[in-house]
């Protein structure tokens, strides 16, 4: 019965923000799921904050609070369909959906779904504590920390256990310990259950996101896309924290892209900005990595902006004048503050980061040309052995699907995909400036982490690459 409240809370209390962020449409049902999708992560993150509040200021009574939460969240929710934003559009799928050819992608998308969903479970099964050590020497250990530890739970966090990186964010670790304390005990699988809801999220964000941008089509391709990544899948059960970093940075994308679409949206909601801003905020309470790509979407838009602004360019959302875009970038700003307040509280008592460690030696290494060679090299391995897969790697697939739509004319890059793709390169660019000042071995450290960066921002990669590949004739008249 207490597993039963907790999930109805914390889905619950995340399905009302998303009701406030996300404008519907005018298919209910991808309309539903995108904001089924979002509210998992909404939710996790909720429970995240409300438990760690909960600690800091010695509050007991979690039932109460959470309770609160959701009843001001349902409040502002339903106040809010008062004024309802003007409805969105679904664009033609482009391909009938009578065609033996539509029928053969829908067939082979639930199939890949399927089986992504059985090798998931598969997989829990056999590593019901994690598949690695970050599982079980860092989150779930700061999991235990903070529910065991009760007064004394910041000894979780002290810098006499640097192994356990204690200065990392504790999205998943805050919850998963609240819903240790509606069980009582630490029941191991929480994480398990946790980790599966962000892996199958993350595809119904991109699904529903690009169903309402583009249509079921270029929709069930990119899912398919996905499902069938054998690294994804095998990520997304070993209770690392970058599956749920790779949720929160396409949810960000994918609102902010619904908000600048106008073909879609002539007169959308500023709710969608607050919207992104609040997953942005979430990815970077999720991992460090999340801080930069903070940064990098917030500095995307921004120099963005800023070139309409000086050299007089359209660059900017279509029909929307410079000061509504500002204004949105306002919102925006506004939207991830109350996070970083929190990120800048964390890291003010967390000890510091083993990466910033020696700073005399990093400047050394950023001088030394042999690491920007090695890193490189491994950019481009890795870039081209992604995914796991044992025959053709999904990144060179797509490069072939795109040469073979060469020939029809695709969707031009708008403002939404120039920011988003500037972000995700600045992002890319910060891990490269990273491994040039890694204290670890520079070979090590690109063997057993570049992988999982990729994968961090792959979810949002596809959902660019289908946002502008160009799939028939009709859909580019759409």
């Amino acid at each position: 019965m207490a597993t039963v409240l907790a999930a109805f809370l914390c889905v619950a209390s995340g399905f009302a923000l998303a009701s406030l962020a996300v404008s519907r449409v005018t298919s209910l049902a991808t309309g539903l799921l995108l904001r089924v999708s979002i509210s998992i992560g909404y939710g996790l993150g909720i429970f995240s904050v409300v438990f760690l509040l909960c600690r800091i200021f010695s509050v007991t009574n979690l039932i109460t609070l959470d309770g609160a939460v959701f009843v001001l969240l349902s409040g502002f929710a339903i106040l809010c369909r008062v004024r309802r934003s003007p409805a969105v559009s679904c664009p033609p799928t482009g391909i009938d959906g009578r065609t033996w050819l539509h029928r053969l992608l829908a067939s082979a998308f639930c199939v890949a779904l399927g089986v992504a969903a059985y090798s998931a479970v598969e997989r829990a099964r056999a590593h019901p504590h994690g598949d690695g050590w970050d599982a079980f020497g860092i989150w779930n250990l700061h999991a235990r920390f903070l529910f065991l530890g009760g007064a004394h739970w910041r000894d979780g966090f002290s810098p006499l256990i640097p192994w356990s990186h204690p200065d990392y964010p504790l999205l998943l670790p805050g919850a998963i310990a609240h819903f240790f304390s509606y069980l009582g005990y630490d029941d191991p699988r929480v994480p398990v259950v946790i980790a599966l809801l962000f892996t199958f999220s993350t595809i119904g964000i991109l699904f529903s996101a690009l169903a309402i941008l583009r249509g079921r089509t270029p929709a069930m391709l990119a899912a398919l896309a996905l499902s069938a990544t054998p690294f994804f899948i095998e990520q997304g059960t070993s209770q690392y924290a970058d599956i749920p970093l790779s949720f929160f940075v396409l949810a960000t994308i994918a609102l902010l892209c619904l908000y600048d679409d106008r073909s879609v949206n002539s007169s959308p909601s500023r709710r969608l900005v607050a919207g992104a801003g609040f997953a942005v905020s979430l990815a970077a309470w999720t991992k460090n990595e999340g801080l930069l790509f903070l940064c990098a979407i917030l500095g995307a838009r921004f120099l963005t902006l800023m070139r309409s602004t000086i050299l007089c360019r359209p660059s900017r959302p279509q029909n929307e004048t410079r000061r509504e875009s500002w204004i949105a970038f306002g919102i925006l700003l506004l939207s991830v503050a109350p996070g970083l307040f929190l990120i800048a509280w964390f890291k003010h008592f967390a000890p510091p980061g083993d990466l910033f460690s020696d700073s005399a030696k990093s400047l050394h290494r950023l001088v030394d040309p042999l690491r920007y060679w090695a890193i490189l090299k491994w950019y481009v391995k890795g870039f081209l052995r992604f995914g796991n897969w044992s025959l053709i790697p999904g990144t060179l697939t797509l490069i072939g699907f795109y040469l073979i739509a060469g020939n029809k004319r695709g969707r031009k890059p708008d403002f939404s995909f120039r920011c988003s793709a500037l972000a995700l390169l600045l992002t890319l660019g910060g891990y490269f400036a990273i491994y040039l000042i890694t204290p670890y071995d520079i070979y090590w450290h690109l063997r057993f982490s570049l992988a999982r960066l990729f994968l961090q921002l792959w979810p949002s990669a596809i959902f660019l690459f289908f946002l502008t590949v160009p799939l028939s004739s009709s859909q580019s008249e759409a």
